[in-house]
Order: structure tokens, then C-alpha cells, then sequence
């Protein structure tokens, strides 16, 4: 993976860029990590909007962390009505796309009013502050006016993404002990609905904190609505008033908690804060999209991830950007739906998964080389390492070798961006994820917590708190303590493999347990995967361990193919010698299947733990509620009993 291509940022891009040059980003860095406190309280106060100035910037009590102790804001406030008073009244804060074609543009006047209302409508129902809601809809307009009405008034929200099940809904809601479900009669996903109604219906019989659903008529399919429990949104909106007062919160106040799926048993809900997130969501916008105020930026992710409450919502709005929603599937009903919205609405930054590149890539040039998006300007990537392949791909097809990358790491505890480079300060590195933000003292170690050696693996961590840190598990805090703070004491461990090359630049390597040990070489699967791809009869690949009784794991490879008419035996073949080659013969795959997909969450991250499951015990019993497509899963089951 270590590349020798480098990318300097073009002096076009630097002259114009909010930090400018390796010394901007070195100055901006070192104040962070001499002076801490003085850097944060410096940006809060400038940036933000509080009601009650902090007694004390930061405080910490290991694990648990403070930040502006003693303050009071609103999230909701910051994102729309300091934006009134300025140009920003008129600007388009929500350009939204809806699947079947409908479109919406809302101001943040008019998103601030539509907010208003629906706090109201909460209160109507006797909600305040302190009290938690879920939300379970689709990407429709009306899923961040109800996360910024219930950050208005102080109720944790818990956005439970729209593919989940009745049971995995239900689940949530208990922990959470949630007194509303706000939801959406259902989603349009490919042409198809989607029921979120019938599966709020499933889940509540066993949910006895729940006294209120509000349901948001989107398909307008029919639903059963149980009299004093279910209220139509639009009904609930008829005749409130237009004036809500923001509540002045608690620094510390919990703005949301967020569902990250385990393997097995509880899911864990981490929680995010009020001001320390809002300020590193605030700043890393500005930091890494180089955000411009004429810019018109798109997060394709889902709100229902933590990408999408931080770079669609809060981090954007804040800003008084124009942030892009779009409904439905980037390749519906056309490979080319994603660069025809480019190109409709002039998007300026696009931020996406590298897996939907690799589903881009195996569409075919044609797709985007049929669209002007010329007016692209920064091109970003999040959720899983990307490959130099798809890198370069992205960057000459894309973005015609004029749009710098910036490859985020992050995790859902950290609350936004972590190691990503400055566009015009940071030379970029296809596949890594470059230099930490400022604030975020990384490290990558042994066990004992020694630093490795420059490009030897390691685990990644983080030696001091930053401001979006998580602060617990909602109601779980010991949980809290023993994972992230106790593998080795005292520090913050991402539970990720890393190395870090001689120019200080972060490789991420995936999950710690996505790390084989074949003959006592210890072997990253992201290693592996970018080798497969780096073919030219690969598309996208998934890299697991497989138990093997003399080298202790053995080489299992899940490979789908570009078009063409393959010989499947002879190409497996070709590949086995082609990894050898490119990482040595002891990483010779022992096993290589073809299929037409691999796995993946409705988020698109391929799942290695069910592939993992079906290599060693050829059946799968963990929890696969995040899938988008089970039977993909009992495709490569029932192949794997041909076998």
C-alpha cells in the first residue's frame, strides 16, 4: 500500500484555501497540542453561540470527559436562527431529491419555521427536556427538522436507520426507553417501498415506555394507525405556532445517542454531547471540505449513520452551507443517478463511501463520462480504508485530476473526523488517510502501548480526549470503560490496525480482528483487498481468515468481476500468483470464490464477519439486521454446501 505517488495541492487550490500549505497545517496542529484548552475555548467563542459563557473548557476524569463545563447552547440554535440575522435568511440550507424525481429547496428561514412547528407539536404532547425520541424514516427532509426540533428542546434523539428491522427498532427503543417514535408511513429504495409504519407496529407491543407515534405520509400505502397512540405529522402541524424559544442546554446536555450494531446481544447506544461535537463537527467541515459559502455540498451517506447526523446536519448547517439530501439509491434507476444530480444541482463537494466507488467502477466509464461535472471542486471518501485502485480511479474519472480527495478516518465514537488531510495544506497519499486533525493526539502501538516503528502494523490510538469525544454508553458506562480505555490503560482505543510511514502519514488497516495470522505473518485483509483490485478483471473484493489446521488461518477471498467473459478457473489461478507477486507467496489465497455481490449493510460496508462465518462454520447466526440483501448471504452459503 505504500505508494510512491504523492499529490500536492495545486497552487490554484492552496491560494484560496482556508489553511494553506504544510506550514498552515503545522501551526494550526502545534497550537492544538501545546495548548489545548486555549485553542478550544479560542474557536468555541468565535465559532459558536452560547447562551452562558463556560467556567471551564475542559475536564477530565478518565475515562470521562467535559467540554465548556458549565456553558449553556443549543444545537439547534447554532444551525438555524444565528443564521437569520445574516445573508444566509434566503440561502437553500436542505436541497433535497426525492427517488421518484420530487424535489425540495428550503431556506433556512423557512426550515427554521418548519423546526418551530414541530417542536411545538412535541411539546403539544407533553414532551421536554430530558425526555428521548426515536426516529425511524427515510432520507426525506423532514428527519433533520425532527432531530433540530428535538435538539431545540433538549429530547435525545436516537436515529434508527430506515433498513433496520422490527426487532432491531424494537431493541433500540427499550434501551433508550424512548417516550415517542417519530416515523414515516415508509421509504422509497429502488422502486420500491419500504413499510417503516408496519415495522414501528411490530416493534411497540413490547415497548411500554412509547405513549406517542407521529407518522409522516411519504408513499401514502396504507397503514393501521391505533387511535390515541398514532398521530399523521401533517394534522399534528395544522394551526402551531410559528415561535419556539431555543433551550438553553447544558454543554453536557446528550444531544443524541447512536446504535452501533455488535456482532451479538445488546447493541451499544453512544452519546454524543451538545457543544464539544458541535465545535469538532463545526470545525472539521471547515478544515477538510474547505468549505466555501457559495459551495453546494453533498454527504451521500444515510442520517441514519453517524456520517450523516455529522455531514449532512449538524456540521454543514452550522456552517450555513447548502447540504444535498437524496431519498434513494445512488444507481436507481440508472447506474448514473448519482452524476446526474451532480450535475442538476452544480454539486461542488461530494463526500461518499469507497464502496460505492467500487460499484461505480464496475458500472463503467461511461456512466460519469455521459455528465458535466465541472463544477466539482473537492471529492471526499469515508468509511472504510479505500484502496489506491478506486483512489486513482476517483480521481481521474471523477474529478479529471483536479479535485484533491480527502480520505476521512473516523468512527461513530469519535463524533467527526479524525486523521483526513487539509486540501490545500497536506500532500495527499493514495490509501491514506494522511495527517490527524488538530486536537487529535494519535499514536499507533504495541499491546503494551509502546510506539511501533515507522511502517510496522500496530493498534490506533488516541492518547487524550478531544472535544466530540462520545462520553459513555447510554446507561452503560462500565461497558464504556472496559472497551475503549482499558485494552491499554489510559488511552483511547480505536480498535483499528494502522501503521504510520516515515513522512508521519496514517495507513489505516482495518479492524484489529481483520487481521490474519497465516504462518505467523500477520496480514491486514485491506492489504489483501487492495491487491485483488489492483487486477484488471476485479471489481471489489472481501478478504477473511479461514481456520486452517497447519498455518493457522489460510486465505479466503470473495471477488466480484468486471464485465467480460471469464474463465473462472484459470482466472482464479491468475489471481492466487497475482497476490503472490504483490505481497508474497505466503499470502497466497487458498480459497477464491466468485459471486455477483458480497454482503454489505444498507451503509455499504461489506460484512467480513458473516463471510467469516460462512468459511469456518458455513452457517450464519449473527446479527445480520444492518444487511441491505440476505439473500446475497445465502447465495454464498448455499455455494459454499455445493463445495
Amino acid at each position: 500500500m505504500a505508494q510512491s505517488n504523492v499529490f500536492p495541492p495545486s497552487p490554484e487550490f492552496v491560494k484560496r484555501a482556508r489553511v494553506q500549505g504544510m506550514e498552515g497545517y503545522r501551526a494550526l496542529y502545534r497550537r492544538a497540542a501545546e495548548k489545548p484548552e486555549e485553542f478550544w475555548g479560542e474557536l468555541a467563542e468565535k465559532e459558536l453561540f452560547f447562551f452562558q459563557k463556560w467556567s471551564h473548557v475542559f475536564e477530565w476524569h478518565p475515562p470521562f470527559a467535559k467540554w465548556f463545563a458549565g456553558g449553556k447552547t443549543n444545537v439547534a440554535y447554532n444551525c438555524l436562527d444565528r443564521h437569520l440575522a445574516t445573508h444566509r435568511k434566503n440561502k437553500v440550507a436542505i436541497l433535497w431529491e426525492g427517488e421518484p424525481g420530487d424535489q425540495r429547496l428550503i431556506s433556512y428561514q423557512e426550515l427554521h419555521r418548519l423546526v418551530c412547528r414541530f417542536a411545538n407539536v412535541l411539546k403539544a404532547r407533553g414532551l421536554k427536556t430530558g425526555d428521548r425520541a426515536i426516529i425511524y424514516m427515510g432520507m426525506v427532509p423532514e428527519l433533520p427538522i425532527a432531530m433540530l426540533a428535538c435538539a431545540r428542546l433538549g429530547i435525545t434523539h436516537s436515529v434508527v436507520f430506515g433498513g433496520f428491522s422490527a426487532e432491531a427498532l424494537k431493541t433500540r427503543i427499550q434501551d433508550l426507553e424512548a417516550q415517542i417514535v417519530i416515523a414515516a408511513d415508509g421509504a422509497w429504495r429502488r422502486g420500491r417501498e419500504v413499510r417503516l409504519k408496519d415495522a414501528v407496529d411490530e416493534a411497540l407491543p413490547d415497548c411500554p415506555s412509547v405513549r406517542d407515534v407521529v407518522v409522516l405520509e411519504r408513499t401514502g400505502g396504507a397503514v393501521h394507525m391505533k387511535d390515541g397512540r398514532d398521530h399523521w405529522w401533517h394534522e399534528l402541524d395544522e394551526g402551531v405556532s410559528e415561535h419556539c424559544p431555543a433551550e438553553p442546554l447544558d454543554s453536557e446536555h446528550p444531544l443524541f445517542a447512536l446504535y452501533t450494531s455488535g456482532t451479538t446481544g445488546k447493541p451499544k447506544g453512544i452519546v454524543h454531547t451538545t457543544a464539544g461535537y458541535l465545535i469538532h463537527v463545526h470545525m472539521t467541515v471547515q478544515w477538510v471540505f474547505d468549505l466555501r459559502e457559495e459551495d453546494t455540498f453533498w454527504c451521500s451517506a444515510d442520517i441514519g449513520w453517524v456520517t450523516g447526523h455529522s455531514y449532512i446536519v449538524y456540521g454543514p448547517l452550522s456552517n450555513g452551507a447548502t447540504s444535498v439530501m437524496y431519498e434513494g439509491s445512488p444507481d436507481y434507476p440508472q447506474p448514473d443517478r448519482m452524476w446526474r444530480l451532480i450535475e442538476k444541482h452544480r454539486v461542488n463537494i461530494l463526500y461518499t463511501s469507497p464502496t460505492a466507488i467500487r460499484a461505480f467502477i464496475r458500472h463503467g466509464d461511461q456512466w460519469p463520462n455521459a455528465h458535466d461535472m465541472s463544477s466539482l471542486r473537492l471529492l471526499g471518501s469515508v468509511g472504510e480504508p479505500i484502496n489506491p485502485a478506486a483512489w486513482e480511479w476517483y480521481y481521474k474519472t471523477i474529478g479529471k485530476e483536479r479535485c484533491p480527495i480527502v480520505d476521512t478516518w473516523w468512527q461513530t465514537e469519535t463524533g467527526g473526523m479524525m486523521i483526513a488531510p487539509m486540501p490545500g495544506a497536506v500532500p495527499l497519499k493514495p490509501g491514506s488517510g494522511t495527517l490527524p486533525m488538530p486536537g487529535v493526539v494519535a499514536d499507533v502501538v504495541d499491546l503494551e502501548g509502546q510506539p511501533a516503528p515507522a511502517n510496522r502494523e500496530g493498534f490506533l490510538i488516541v492518547r487524550r480526549p478531544w472535544p466530540g469525544i462520545a462520553r459513555t454508553i447510554w446507561r452503560d458506562p462500565e461497558r464504556y470503560r472496559q472497551q475503549y480505555w482499558e485494552r491499554i490503560p489510559g488511552v483511547y482505543m480505536t480498535g483499528d490496525a494502522a501503521r504510520r510511514d516515515e513522512d508521519g502519514y496514517y495507513w489505516i488497516l482495518g479492524r484489529v480482528d481483520d487481521v490474519m495470522n497465516v504462518s505467523g505473518h500477520r496480514l491486514s485483509t485491506m492489504e489483501l483487498e487492495s491487491a485483488l483490485v489492483r487486477h484488471p478483471a476485479v471489481a471489489e473484493a472481501a478478504v477473511v481468515g479461514k481456520p486452517h489446521e497447519i498455518t493457522g488461518q489460510a486465505v479466503a477471498c470473495f471477488v466480484t468481476l468486471k464485465k467480460g467473459d471469464w474463465n473462472h478457473d484459470e482466472l482464479a489461478e491468475d489471481l492466487r500468483k497475482w497476490v503472490a507477486h504483490e505481497i508474497g507467496s505466503f499470502a497466497k489465497p487458498e480459497q477464491i470464490r466468485f459471486t455477483d455481490a458480497l454482503p454489505k449493510t444498507r451503509s455499504g460496508k461489506i460484512m467480513r464477519r458473516l463471510l467469516r462465518e460462512i468459511v469456518t462454520s458455513n452457517a450464519v447466526t449473527g446479527d445480520v439486521t444492518t444487511l441491505e440483501d440476505l439473500s446475497v448471504v445465502t447465495r454464498l452459503a448455499s455455494q459454499h454446501d455445493e463445495e
